[in-house]
């Protein structure tokens, strides 16, 4: 669900006067932002990393990295962009250059009972893993960050640096295949 722009402001309200407390002495109050924040940057660390421990030392590596950078939180947007970025980089930086970047979508879905619904059900996601996963990388953090993570055009440029129009067409190019890998796995099933 979509928050309104009334919404968004009093959370980035909110969000200012938190770090202001924050930087202001009050540094207890840091564990609100990593309660808010602290699955999605795991399931971030999940995408580049592929194992839990890995992922949990990455999370920690950000919220560090935010506490410590907090002081320089310009606020030209939101905590949760600036904080992205901050775990983006991070991710991309510490990932070998040879491996690629793992979409949420890749991940194993755990065995259910093998009714006709779960089945239609698991070979569906299998379907829609294995095409997101068969996307170049760029698409792929595109659609993550787009889709399963929610964030705006303005919001991925910001964490991954690319031009909006970049993001949109990346976005575009990802749903175009997808619909035509899907479409193809309809008419198989």
């Amino acid at each position: 669900m979509k928050q309104t722009n009334a919404e968004m402001a009093g959370d980035k309200l909110d969000e200012y006067l938190l770090i202001s407390e924050i930087t202001g002495g009050d540094k207890e109050l840091f564990r609100i932002f990593v309660q808010r924040y602290e699955q999605k940057v795991f399931a971030l660390g999940m995408s580049f990393f592929h194992n839990a421990d890995d992922a949990l030392d990455f999370t920690q590596e950000v919220f560090i990295k935010a506490f410590r950078s907090l002081k320089d939180f310009e606020g030209r947007s939101r905590f949760s962009t600036w904080l992205f970025k901050i775990a983006y980089n991070t991710a991309v930086n510490a990932v070998n250059r040879n491996k690629e970047y793992h979409s949420l979508a890749e991940e194993e879905v755990s065995a259910t009972e093998e009714t006709e619904q779960s089945v239609m059900h698991r070979l569906t996601q299998d379907a829609v893993r294995s095409a997101v996963e068969n996307l170049p990388s760029r698409y792929r953090v595109c659609v993550d960050l787009f889709f399963f993570y929610g964030c705006s055009y303005k919001e991925i440029e910001v964490i991954t640096e690319f031009p909006v129009n970049t993001i949109k067409s990346h976005v575009f190019r990802a749903k175009k295949i997808l619909r035509k890998k899907l479409v193809d796995f309809q008419g198989e099933v």
